[in-house]
């Protein structure tokens, strides 16, 4: 019987190694299962994080474009605003010049109005250049219309005429003078 016995004993623990190897196996089985459904929670996470994050991407852009079109329109209601007075100004002088006994009132009013105007739009930034008249061509503030024959060797390649005045608006020009070049 210790034959049979030692067989049993074997084949008993030839069953629970197969059962330990099968248990073993199932727990393999089950954590790479839960390692891939970790794998898939992550990464519907992340897909979930990156759509929301898209979608607030796209809201903040056309806010954005929202709020810079209401800037746009209140800067030019400001502007508006700012020159109704030059507006009644001129109707008045349009109403007195059939009244006026003599031109000099009239022109005086004009001066007015243009002093007026001229500093409500330097109150919102907009700025004459100064004359170019003898300075060096400058790309950068001066468009060239044409050249002409330098009546002085000093002013070959230097402005000689100043056909139209340039204009900068907070310190970025927004209409470059309008030059006559010596050459």
């Amino acid at each position: 019987m210790s034959k049979k016995k030692a067989k049993k004993d074997q084949e008993a623990k030839e069953n629970a190694a197969e059962t330990a190897e099968k248990i073993l196996d199932q727990q393999e089985e089950n954590a790479e299962k839960s390692d891939s459904n970790e794998l898939e929670d992550e990464l519907q996470k992340a897909k979930d994080k990156h759509l929301r994050l898209f979608a607030e991407f796209e809201n903040y852009k056309k806010r954005t474009a929202r709020e810079r079109i209401e800037l746009i329109g209140r800067s030019t209601e400001e502007l508006m605003t700012a020159l109704i007075p030059v507006i009644d100004d001129f109707d008045r002088a349009k109403k007195s010049m059939d009244e006026a006994p003599s031109i000099e009132g009239i022109k005086e009013g004009i001066d007015l109005i243009y002093n007026k105007f001229k500093k409500t739009l330097e109150q919102k930034g907009l700025k004459e250049m100064e004359s170019s008249i003898g300075q060096p061509l400058d790309t950068d503030l001066h468009e060239a219309i044409t050249q002409i024959p330098a009546p002085e060797d000093n002013l070959k390649g230097k402005v000689v005429d100043e056909l139209e005045k340039g204009y900068t608006l907070n310190d970025r020009v927004i209409r470059f003078a309008k030059v006559v070049v010596g050459q």
